[in-house]
């Protein structure tokens, strides 16, 4: 029986442009793909190893042309709107009480900074969840077995009364491995609030 929902942020409920965002920064830094370095920070950046300081930084001393304001706008490109009926699906959840709501989402500072700045209900978002878990904050990242180990200890679950769902189908894999009921949402043709419909055999 699933007691405990567990919802990824990005093409869950915000959506995104990684695509876009991706051949953004590369035209932006006249690259063909993102170099090894680059890469290393950005992850580290996720995890918090390292600040939005050093973060930026890194960044204005490999590309010194490119002022700080750019390097913000490219890093932030990726994000979109908010359907708001995303919003109203959470808090009806919220509102019924039938699950413990947890939010797992690979992000960081600059992220949840411009959300907070372009979307005016993030707070009331934020408050339909019981537990809200941003990689930057936990120092752990998906799709590593230790963030769902993290997740699961902290809330005293169990991984078989739990549904996780997600856009990146390695997140999925990984929690699937452990025991979770996961849904591995498809952002260009399905949308979060039809996820008792999706999934009713589990429900």
């Amino acid at each position: 029986m699933i007691k405990t929902l567990i919802f990824d942020f990005g093409d869950v409920f915000i959506n995104l442009d990684k695509k876009g965002a991706m051949q953004n920064a590369l035209d932006i830094f006249n690259l063909e793909t993102f170099e090894d370095d680059m890469i290393t920070t950005n992850e580290h950046y996720e995890v918090g190893k390292i600040s939005t300081v050093e973060f930026l930084e890194f960044y204005k001393t490999k590309f010194s042309t490119i002022n700080e304001t750019k390097l913000i706008d490219t890093w932030n490109y990726i994000i979109k709107d908010f359907p708001l009926h995303r919003l109203e699906f959470i808090k009806k959840l919220a509102n019924q009480n039938d699950y413990n709501l947890i939010l797992l989402s690979n992000t960081n500072d600059m992220h949840i900074d411009f959300v907070k700045e372009t979307v005016p209900f993030f707070d009331e978002f934020k408050n339909c969840f019981d537990a809200f878990y941003l990689s930057q904050e936990i120092n752990l990242r998906k799709p590593n077995t230790a963030i769902f180990d993290f997740v699961l200890k902290e809330n005293n679950l169990t991984a078989s009364d739990c549904l996780f769902v997600d856009d990146t189908k390695d997140n999925t894999d990984t929690a699937d491995a452990m025991g979770f009921y996961t849904w591995n949402i498809d952002e260009t043709k399905e949308d979060v609030v039809t996820l008792f419909e999706t999934k009713k055999l589990l429900f």
